[in-house]
């Protein structure tokens, strides 16, 4: 009997690259393919790419030339993704070991395309589909504690400097209906936490249903204990879609927020669609809504014509606003969005400076805050082993990660655990009952 075809692929990037991977080891399962982690053992190579920065892009050039060395005759080496779609047929001139290059939207053709290159064929998909949404795909996950969902593709925001839109076209949402379904199927199966991705989440609307009504219906699917959601957009926020975080029990009290900059006149340069005081009130509301909600945030160092007024506002905000975590990041050139016209880059030199001035600022203000919670008792998701020491990981409804001892047998379940102590990100736990004992 021959051997079933292997598939690897290798994921880089965030949430939707990750559901996005997914879906293709759904699409080529169909056709007999079975996973595999080992890179040696594959018939077909993927490597699903990010193009939000060049770094990003650098890095993936640079694990093809690594991986390429896996590739047998008849084997398949493929870039699937956002670089892909920004790049098209340009990655195979670049990289001739590369045998298909794959846009977000062109995943249902998967098996054609390899079929296609393992008879010499290279070729590559970048049509955007407005209608795509891989609803007959079910996906492969990797993770049964928890679980992405994907509810919306797409960006119709124009911020100067993202590649989104060019890289998966045009923002469209999933039916409300077709979204629970999903949802249903993984409560049935173990899932207690799911995270709705979009890239304006909150933006969300099927043609009848919005984003509150999205929240309301998700949270009431039995089994579902946990509701997340990311990225939502600052001014999408509404009365409708506060209410409905505050009033659904499963949606957890923390929202990750990007701001980009705390400069209204920079902000105004990116397009964004609020300043400074508007994001501060959009704060205002949701602190409100949800009484201890924790806000991390996404922020771009060096963005250009930025000064150092500019910059000195986005440090003050961090510290008004007191994030609980922040992604920081210097701002990089990508070709085709429009902030490659804007004038006045900033030097290389001083984007390094500045962020490194702007990640102490965060790490203290985190760490202030996570000092003032040691000794409160929390309930956790175990979510698997942490990468060191024999512990278990676990995550709170706000988005703190805990180590923990314990057994195995408590992944995929909830546990009430005390902080016993803080290195400033994470924190040291221990079981509540264990620690009443212990005391």
């Amino acid at each position: 009997m021959p051997r079933a075809p292997r598939i690897y692929i290798e994921t880089y990037g965030c949430q939707m690259n990750v559901s996005d991977s997914e879906l293709m080891f759904g699409v080529l399962g169909r056709e007999g393919y079975v996973r595999t982690e080992d890179p040696a053992e594959a018939d077909v190579l993927l490597v699903n790419t990010c193009a939000v920065r060049d770094h990003a892009e650098q890095r993936v050039l640079g694990r093809m030339g690594e991986l390429k060395r896996y590739k047998r005759p008849g084997d398949v080496l493929g870039v699937v993704g956002c670089m892909a779609q920004r790049l098209g047929p340009k990655l195979l001139e670049r990289v001739p070991q590369v045998d298909l290059v794959i846009g977000p939207d062109g995943y249902r053709g998967l098996p054609e395309l390899i079929a296609r290159a393992r008879e010499g064929e290279r070729a590559a998909e970048t049509t955007f589909r407005s209608w795509e949404h891989y609803e007959d795909v079910p996906p492969v996950r990797e993770r049964q504690v928890s679980a992405f969902v994907t509810v919306q593709r797409g960006c119709d925001y124009r911020c100067t400097f993202c590649i989104v839109p060019m890289t998966r076209g045009p923002e469209r949402s999933r039916k409300l209906a077709d979204v629970v379904r999903e949802v249903s199927g993984l409560a049935e199966s173990g899932t207690s936490e799911v995270t709705l991705l979009g890239q304006t989440v909150n933006s969300y609307h099927d043609g009848d249903h919005d984003f509150a009504d999205l929240l309301r219906a998700v949270g009431a699917v039995a089994g579902i204990r946990r509701l997340r959601f990311t990225s939502p957009y600052a001014t999408d926020f509404t009365p409708r879609v506060l209410a409905a975080m505050a009033e659904t029990p499963a949606v957890c009290e923390h929202v990750h927020l990007p701001v980009q900059s705390g400069s209204s006149r920079t902000l105004k340069r990116m397009l964004r669609r609020y300043d400074r005081e508007a994001y501060l009130e959009v704060v205002r509301a949701l602190r409100e809504a949800i009484p201890g909600i924790a806000l991390s945030t996404d922020i771009i160092v060096g963005f250009p014509g930025e000064t150092e007024a500019d910059f000195a506002e986005t440090l003050s905000l961090v510290e008004q606003v007191a994030f609980d975590d922040a992604y920081t990041f210097k701002y990089s050139v990508r070709e085709g969005t429009p902030a490659v016209r804007i004038k006045d880059h900033v030097a290389e030199e001083i984007k390094t400076e500045r962020i490194g001035r702007l990640i102490q600022v965060v790490r203290h203000v985190a760490k202030q805050k996570n000092i003032a919670l040691v000794g409160t008792t929390h309930d956790v998701l175990v979510e698997g082993p942490a990468k060191r020491g024999g512990l278990l990981q676990a995550r709170t409804r706000t988005n703190k990660i805990a180590l923990l001892e314990g057994p195995t047998d408590w992944i995929g379940t909830y546990v009430n655990v005390r902080f016993t102590g803080t290195t400033g990100s994470t924190f040291t736990a221990m079981r509540e009952a264990l620690v009443e004992s212990w005391q």
